[in-house]
């Protein structure tokens, strides 16, 4: 999944870009509003961590601005204005969560899976296709019973695929969920990534099937 980190204060960025990468999203960080507006416009994101006091351009305006365009990424406010009146305005004006500074880890983390569930169309932590089973909350697969060990690229394009099993997922959709600006994934890495995971799941009887000129989905092996 693909994620626009906004914030201003340097480290704190630098520490959950870290974080986020380390756990498998695609994440790019800009550190004032105007660069935020206009990444929003121009890139598609699954979800924006988006700070508040920001320069250049606050960061309700930024909500403000993507809710006009019909932007459908989910944005949680990530900021030290924590005033019931500022939360009531911000979820108002069209974000899905709200969290106050300083703030612990691990809830950070549990909502940013929750979010993207929501935006998944996902109401449980946990999705399966035959064998395959997907644990969202610890990022991780299970293959008939079994734990299956990936990549960190190789487990986001499997969780791409089982999340919208039984439709075709394009190749550009691959690129813009597994990559920031800064990564480059060629057809062929992609290829790459794909026939590995066919070697993975054989086993259990499912496989990757290419739609030809298209992408790939997740389907059931021919007996």
């Amino acid at each position: 999944m693909r994620i626009l980190l906004v914030e201003d204060n340097l480290s704190l960025a630098e520490g959950l870009t870290a974080l986020l990468r380390q756990s498998g999203y695609a994440v790019d960080v800009v550190h004032d509003g105007a660069s935020a507006e206009a990444l929003a416009a121009a890139e598609s994101f699954d979800l924006v961590i988006l700070d508040l006091n920001l320069p250049q351009m606050d960061g309700l305006e930024v909500l403000r601005a993507m809710r006009a365009r019909r932007n459908p990424a989910a944005v949680m406010i990530l900021t030290a204005r924590g005033a019931p009146e500022e939360r009531v305005r911000g979820l108002d004006l069209g974000a899905d969560d709200y969290l106050i500074k300083p703030f612990d880890i691990g809830e950070f983390e549990a909502r940013i899976r929750s979010l993207l569930r929501r935006q998944a169309g996902l109401r449980n932590s946990t999705v399966s296709f035959g064998d395959l089973v997907l644990d969202q909350t610890a990022r991780s697969f299970m293959l008939a019973g079994q734990p299956l060990d990936l990549p960190a690229r190789e487990r986001g394009l499997l969780e791409l695929l089982i999340m919208r099993a039984g439709k075709v997922v394009t190749r550009d959709a691959i690129v813009q969920s597994l990559t920031s600006l800064e990564d480059d994934l060629s057809a062929n890495a992609i290829e790459q990534y794909v026939s590995r995971l066919r070697k993975r799941l054989a086993p259990a009887g499912l496989t990757v099937r290419t739609a030809r000129g298209i992408g790939y989905f997740l389907d059931r092996a021919a007996p």
